[in-house]
């Protein structure tokens, strides 16, 4: 991991922050994108460079503008001169019941989920081989496990688990694909999930009978970009357990 480059997208707050800490930690240099959350990135960056001066740099981006992803990996290449890995890690998350749906929930949904890790990664390609770099997309349980009301959050995820074996067949050789299946993590914001009833019925779900930390998704990141080198193709669950006992 000493002195690789790697772009992750939603860095700044959550699982993407945790990635942020753990790669750093190993040596790695960042490229922390960020849409909104712009107080929480620079408080990242300030925080990571502090231990390494010059190993953070931010992005900011709306990655529904596919025209901006390419600024993206200019930009990772102006300042780093190289990209060694990319972690496709935002995402959008709320329900879309049958019969409510909307043209906009699609966009927002299958756009960050699915279309951005595909133009994104179709943007990095060119940099990631000539390092014989990787690509790690975070997925989720609920790609094969459909999480009742979410009908576009699942449809999304499934298309991502599909992408990253497709992508490591476009790319291969040089190019590693991986992706990662959260399980109970870090509950979400808003919603039925604040319901102590519902996450202790998830919990109950799982083998091991807790949920998971940031750093659980961190730490499998880390392994697949820097541990991994005959590993592509596949998408690990770090879900507990959760995804042999639904």
């Amino acid at each position: 991991m000493e002195g690789k480059v790697i772009l992750i997208t939603g860095g700044a707050k959550r699982v993407g922050a945790a990635t942020c800490r753990r790669l750093h930690a190993r040596g790695a240099n960042l490229v922390v994108h960020y849409r909104a959350s712009a107080g929480e990135a620079r408080a990242l960056q300030a925080e990571l460079n502090q231990v390494r001066p010059g190993s953070v740099t931010l992005a900011q981006a709306d990655l529904l503008d596919i025209a901006r992803l390419p600024d993206l990996i200019a930009e990772t290449m102006n300042h780093f001169g190289k990209l060694d890995a990319l972690v496709n890690n935002a995402s959008s998350f709320f329900p879309t019941p049958l019969g409510e749906i909307t043209e906009a929930m699609w966009d927002d949904l299958i756009g960050s989920n699915l279309k951005v890790p595909l133009f994104l990664s179709q943007a990095a390609a060119p940099q990631l081989r000539k390092q014989h770099g990787c690509i790690v997309n975070i997925v989720d349980i609920h790609a094969e496990w459909p999480l009742k009301r979410y009908v576009i959050y699942n449809a999304a995820k499934g298309g991502l688990a599909a992408l990253t074996r497709s992508l490591a067949q476009e790319l291969g050789p040089e190019i590693r694909v991986n992706g990662i299946s959260p399980g109970p993590i870090l509950w979400p914001e808003n919603g039925e999930w604040k319901e102590e009833a519902v996450r202790r019925h998830i919990v109950e779900r799982t083998l091991l009978k807790r949920t998971g930390e940031p750093d659980d998704i961190a730490r499998t990141v880390a392994f697949l970009i820097a541990d991994a080198p005959y590993i592509t193709g596949q998408i690990i669950a770090v879900d507990g357990g959760r995804s042999v006992n639904l």
